[in-house]
């Protein structure tokens, strides 16, 4: 019986083992073949029909050039390419430019790519996985009997979303343009904001089967060096047969994956996302999202927004103020409810105790199920404002909010009080919608906290929070900097946010150089009380 059983593990064991050597073997198998290509046209033209396997898309034009008809072909996917493009500058051209030579070993690959094709981006490759690849992204390779090479050439064009203001990032005062789901548009965009020789772009291709385009961006000068190599181990590290959104990169260069707290940045503004790779961070665009990834990110950056740098430092070191309150206040709240009403309620003034017990008279529920059934009932009202369509997820979140309330109150479910904490709870969780996820996490395991041990379990579990966040780490730099480390220089934009003439430096912690937002010599000193320009 046991042999049997012995038996039976080693086979399973082998098996696995096997299953497991297939599947590393498939993950590195490239999808295409590595076949060069063959001066024999038909072979090139049988083996794209069977590697795309007729596809309905699939449009491929043969046609003879030049005195001698040597025959060319033309592959491109239809809606991918430029069809006037294709038409004017290479079909067009070749027919019209190699019937001026006379003799086959004229019309040359060589040739026809430097005299007969009207393009700029031509590209010369050897290989079918290069022709396949180049044809599935939108460009347009151009074959010739008696050649073992091909020219792939950038005739690309799609149906796409324009330039539009981000809903995720509203603001008042400042660009209204966002990030679109094509890359070369982002890219643009960064350029037009960003007007540097030094800032660099690099392009990698993450997904087997996606094969998306990825571009990390940088400023060569300011980013440190040791970030821009960490960032590309990390991507090079990704074996994932599909790259559909930044969330799947997000997931794999993170530094800390059980963590709650986010250590990737993302944002859909350029400006936002300039403004970053000008204090040293590193950034990743990704094509089919508008929304971009920065590294290293850190927690102060939850406080921070670009329409900060546009207003006045005085309103917007009041409004950072009340960004922190409003963390202490979105987290803490429910629980420290709970600890008053069922531990200590003597620390609360005697009117409002009062008036607490009145409004709580006939509830069938102790504090803590209260607080946890309306919260319960408060994301699953967000979750369907937020998935219904926009109009009827605004009758939604009034249903919800106004007439279930309402209606909960006056049946004597709950009490008036637990509604106004659940509401306070939630326009407070607005203000920092970089730490959404985390704050939504933290607030259940706040309240068990806070039901079981009272104020006591709140003090020792915000200080498990604080020691958690001085233990992580963005791609080398301290998550909590500057409160830890404390780093005094880079105080000036954290709780408060000092005029631009004040903050010279980038923060330190982020530029390893320490350099300097302006020169020595062109600072320009403070004005001075009752100085103006003529």
């Amino acid at each position: 019986m046991f042999a049997f059983i012995k038996r039976k593990l080693t086979f399973l064991k082998k098996g696995n083992q096997f299953s497991e050597a297939e599947k590393a073997t498939s993950a590195t198998k490239p999808q295409f073949p590595t076949a060069k290509i063959s001066q024999d046209l038909s072979k090139n033209f049988e083996l794209i029909h069977t590697i795309f396997d007729n596809s309905n898309d699939l449009v491929i034009r043969r046609f003879p050039i030049g005195i001698c008809s040597i025959e060319a072909m033309v592959v491109n996917l239809n809606g991918m390419s430029e069809i006037k493009l294709i038409n004017d500058n290479i079909i067009g051209s070749l027919m019209k430019e190699a019937g001026k030579v006379g003799t086959p070993k004229q019309i040359t690959l060589k040739y026809l790519k430097n005299s007969a094709i009207n393009l700029n981006a031509i590209q010369e490759i050897d290989t079918m996985d290069e022709a396949v690849s180049a044809i599935l992204n939108g460009d347009t390779t151009f074959f010739i009997d008696g050649e073992n090479k091909a020219l792939a050439m950038n005739t690309r064009t799609w149906a796409h979303r324009g330039v539009q203001e981000p809903e995720t990032e509203p603001v008042v005062r400042g660009s209204r343009e966002g990030f679109t789901e094509t890359l070369s548009i982002s890219i643009s965009q960064i350029r037009r904001k960003i007007k540097d020789p030094e800032l660099h772009f690099e392009s990698i291709r993450l997904g087997r089967r996606t094969q998306t385009e990825v571009c990390v961006v940088y400023i060569r000068n300011i980013a440190n060096p040791k970030i821009v190599e960490e960032v590309w181990r990390r991507l090079k590290k990704i074996n994932i047969d599909a790259v559909l959104e930044s969330g799947y990169l997000e997931e794999f260069i993170q530094d800390a994956p059980f963590s709650i707290f986010p250590t990737v940045g993302n944002t859909e503004t350029p400006d936002k996302f300039a403004a970053k790779i000008l204090e040293g961070r590193v950034g990743i665009l990704v094509e089919g999202t508008p929304f971009a990834l920065t590294v290293p990110f850190l927690f102060i950056e939850s406080f921070q927004v670009a329409e900060d740098y546009y207003s006045r430092s005085f309103f917007t070191s009041l409004i950072r103020l009340l960004r922190f309150l409003a963390l202490h206040i979105t987290i803490a709240l429910p629980a420290l409810y709970v600890a008053i009403i069922t531990f200590h309620p003597n620390i609360v003034p005697e009117t409002l105790l009062l008036a607490i017990s009145r409004t709580r008279e006939g509830v069938p529920f102790p504090a803590f199920v209260e607080a946890l059934l309306m919260g319960i009932f408060y994301e699953i009202f967000r979750e369907g404002a937020v998935r219904m369509p926009r109009a009827v997820g605004q009758a939604v979140s009034i249903v919800g909010a106004l007439i279930l309330g309402e209606a909960a109150v006056n049946a004597g479910i709950i009490s008036p009080i637990m509604v106004i904490v659940t509401g306070l709870t939630a326009v407070t969780g607005f203000l920092l919608p970089p730490q959404t996820d985390s704050i939504t996490l933290l607030r259940i395991p706040l309240l068990v906290i806070a039901s079981f041990f009272g104020l006591f379990g709140i003090i020792w579990s915000y200080i498990f929070i604080v020691i958690h966040l001085a233990s992580l780490r963005s791609f080398g730099a301290p998550y909590f900097s500057p409160i830890m480390p404390l780093t005094f220089a880079d105080l000036k934009d954290s709780f408060l946010r000092l005029p631009w003439w004040m903050m010279k430096t980038r923060p330190r912690v982020i530029d390893w150089q320490g350099s300097s937002r302006m020169e020595e010599d062109l600072q320009p000193e403070p004005p001075k009380p009752g100085e103006h320009e003529s």
